[in-house]
């Protein structure tokens, strides 16, 4: 059984506290997250990863969990990367650059991490169904976990607006996947109401048990290298980066870590609201009415937790950038033919920021960054085609070959 620690539900707009579980936002119309009042530390940072559950004295469930062994993705030093921000900036900056892959996980993106707590909890509270909005990723990962679970899934999509790769992960492992003529957006507000009628239980980021299960990436990450200056990571419904950011804030509060990282979130230009509002020292966002981006993962322009979002940059001291859909592939081709590590456009926002941030003199020489990459290069396979082109045919013969090296 887990080691759960003593927790509630507290809103963070008004402070009112929650015993009750099964609720997705405060009365006051504020976003819920869970805040761990006690817990009995059962693990050390001590750079032996062994996965989500190594953290189950911080994690809020309080049965066996529902496991397809996520976590434990690695971290790379990228010294080519750093020699790329070397020769791009103006000051000569040396920058100690690092990738935390979480296109390794089971389902080959971050929200495994979710998924496994949130699953967990929907049996816990004895749902017999979970539904989200997805642009992809969400809904591989959860139909994945319905099936360990043995319990039903259902998905709304925009329909034509994500990656085949995803899809079919979701119908594959079971899900009822229901396209919208819409956006993500209005995806999300159909399932809300859906899941409010019919006692689904809403995975979507929204749900705070969800996010308790990404904020593992900030203990994988102290635990291997301590605390870094600085995360980047791709923003879209906005749930990652305040996960982190409560991820680093718990270690610090509990005695494991003595500082806390800046937070940097990088929105494609057709999806920025995080951004505009940050620019502009904002703490609500101007929705984005019609979203556009190559990066399907982020194309979204009413993310739900971009209070959560915009809280962890300005508390942290990080920053928001846009970065422009050329950006996102040109960093996607550099990540994997200078490291070897393949991840999907919206991954690369982060490694499109690194670079951008480092022209600009925002990220300063001495710096120990890590970007997050949150999903496999083959979660969006049509895109690499389109850019890459297809493979050379030729007749069967060496000379036909040798023609064409």
């Amino acid at each position: 059984m887990p080691e759960n620690p003593d927790y509630c539900l507290k809103c963070i707009e008004c402070g009112r506290e929650y015993e009750i579980e099964d609720i997705y936002m405060c009365e006051c119309g504020g976003l819920l997250e869970v805040f761990i009042k006690d817990a009995n530390l059962k693990f050390k940072l001590d750079g032996n990863l062994r996965g989500v559950w190594k953290y189950s004295s911080l994690l809020p469930v309080k049965i066996d969990p529902i496991s397809l062994k996520e976590g434990s993705t690695p971290l790379y030093r990228c010294r080519r990367l750093e020699d790329i921000l070397k020769d791009r900036s103006s000051q000569n900056l040396r920058v100690e650059v690092y990738v935390k892959h979480e296109g390794a996980n089971p389902s080959g993106s971050f929200k495994d991490r979710g998924m496994t707590v949130g699953v967990t909890k929907a049996i816990e509270l004895g749902k017999r169904a979970v539904a989200c909005a997805s642009t992809g990723n969400t809904s591989a990962s959860m139909a994945m976990y319905a099936a360990k679970a043995g319990i039903k899934a259902y998905v709304l999509l925009p329909a034509g607006k994500v990656a085949l790769g995803k899809v079919a992960q979701a119908l594959m492992h079971g899900a009822r996947v229901i396209g919208i003529e819409g956006n993500f957006d209005q995806a999300l507000s159909i399932v809300r109401e859906v899941c409010r009628t019919e006692g689904f239980y809403l995975l979507n980021s929204i749900n705070p048990f969800r996010l308790e299960g990404q904020k593992t990436i900030a203990f994988e990450i102290a635990d291997e290298i301590g605390v870094p200056d600085r995360v980047i990571l791709p923003v879209g419904n906005a749930g990652n980066i305040s996960a982190i950011y409560k991820g680093f804030r718990e270690l610090e509060r509990f005695g494991l870590t003595s500082s806390i990282p800046m937070m940097t979130g990088v929105q494609a230009e057709g999806a920025n609201p995080v951004y505009r509002a940050v620019k502009n020292n904002k703490t609500d966002i101007d929705p984005v009415l019609n979203p556009e981006t190559v990066a399907t993962a982020i194309r979204i322009g009413q993310p739900v937790n971009a209070r959560k979002a915009i809280r962890a940059i300005y508390e942290s001291g990080g920053v928001a950038e846009e970065v422009s859909d050329r950006e996102i592939l040109e960093a996607q081709k550099l990540l994997a033919m200078r490291e070897g590590i393949g991840v999907e456009p919206a991954s690369a926002a982060s490694i499109a920021g690194l670079l951008k941030l480092g022209e600009k003199g925002i990220i300063e020489s001495g710096e120990r960054v890590v970007c997050i990459t949150t999903g496999h290069l083959l979660k969006d396979p049509e895109t690499v085609i389109r850019e890459c082109g297809e493979p050379i045919k030729v007749e069967a013969s060496v000379d036909a070959v040798r023609k064409v090296l």
